[in-house]
């Protein structure tokens, strides 16, 4: 117990290390390029965005942020690979960026929304910079649009083992993100006030025995999903030998995701974890609509109490 240490890269981690102000604002200051005197106040905000209709996509996020100068930002870690990121990002900050208005106020109200995505995947093969940003631009004379939507991207493969500039702060977050060793920890920690603030958290949150018990569940739902993702597209490979690649392929993938969800949520379930908690992760995991995580827990919860 005592030398176990959370992965910051789960997002159940990730999102503890952010709940801590001074871990906020060194982070933030980093991706942003601020001084972090800058940086008055952080609010973390609820990450459940609303829905204007019955029919429209639930948005969560993993950590909501409201900055003093009324900037809000998204912050999201994805493990696992999923080439439509780039949609799902933009849909995420548009939901927060409409948000903003109510009926009857001009659109001077809007103010600045900020993406930032953390993948554990390559999103820019083509790409060997580890950290990306986009802005709304025109394409020849690179004049900006509009500066209130911007999109940062860190994409953690494709981290350099070394580095000349030791003090930048990004690549020294980005690395205590993706660091899952002690000696890691530390070596990062003697290099950056704030991340040795992190890892003083990070330290405190791995020996907390109920947050351990809600990060190994999460780890374990990543790892079975990931694994059953495989094993899917395994499946999905052989029948498409028979009917044809592609459709077999995407067989396979529906019917592992189906099989992902059932054992997830009779896991949930088994742990007693209440019904709304098991709804909101299932939408999380497998983004999900409310309609549809619904409906997969009432399948699943019939077939526990069955057995």
């Amino acid at each position: 117990m005592n030398d176990f240490l959370m992965k910051p890269k789960v997002d159940f981690a990730f999102k503890e290390i952010m709940a801590d102000p001074l871990s906020r604002i060194g982070f933030l200051s980093a991706v942003l390029k601020l001084d972090p005197s800058e940086i008055k106040e952080t609010r973390i905000l609820n990450t459940n965005l609303r829905k204007l209709h019955t029919d429209e996509k639930q948005g969560i996020l993993d950590v909501r942020i409201l900055m003093n100068d009324h900037t809000e930002i998204n912050i999201e870690i994805q493990l696992s690979e999923l080439k439509v990121w780039a949609e799902r990002s933009l849909f995420y900050l548009s939901k927060i960026f409409t948000e903003q208005i109510h009926e009857g106020q001009s659109y001077d109200v809007f103010k600045k929304c900020v993406s930032i995505s953390i993948l554990n995947f390559t999103l820019f093969p083509k790409e060997p910079e580890f950290y990306s940003c986009f802005r709304i631009m025109e394409e020849k004379r690179h004049t900006i649009y509009t500066d209130k939507m911007e999109f940062h991207v860190i994409e953690l493969p494709k981290l350099p083992k070394e580095w000349k500039d030791e003090n930048q702060a990004l690549l020294l977050w980005a690395k205590f993100i993706n660091a899952e060793k002690k000696e890691e920890f530390e070596m990062l920690a003697e290099k950056n006030t704030y991340i040795n603030h992190a890892y003083q958290q990070l330290q405190i949150i791995s020996q907390d025995k109920e947050k351990r018990l809600e990060y190994e569940a999460r780890e374990k739902a990543i790892r079975d999903y990931n694994q059953l993702m495989y094993e899917s597209e395994q499946k999905g490979i052989q029948q498409g030998m028979q009917q044809g690649i592609q459709q077999g392929i995407q067989q396979g993938v529906q019917q592992g995701m189906q099989q992902a969800i059932k054992i997830i949520t009779l896991d949930y379930l088994s742990d007693h974890l209440p019904k709304e908690k098991i709804l909101i992760k299932l939408q999380q995991l497998f983004n999900l609509t409310e309609e549809q995580s619904e409906q997969y827990y009432q399948t699943f919860a019939a077939d526990s109490h069955l057995s």
